[in-house]
């Protein structure tokens, strides 16, 4: 499993706290802070995936 991969599902997982937090406290910005992680945490996901393919790793 590549890093991108775990990091990336690290940084999606922080995203949803900060988007509950930022709703739960009526705090736009941090809400704004964590849909930004939990998109970027996607993508580093799908870039560690692609490179697990490309490797032949399952």
């Amino acid at each position: 499993m590549d890093r991108d991969r775990i990091e990336g599902s690290g940084t999606k997982m922080k995203g949803d706290l900060k988007e509950a937090a930022g709703r739960v406290t009526g705090d736009q910005k941090l809400q704004q802070e964590g849909a930004m992680d939990k998109v970027k945490g996607k993508i580093q996901n799908a870039i560690g995936g692609i490179k697990d393919a490309l490797r032949g790793n399952k």
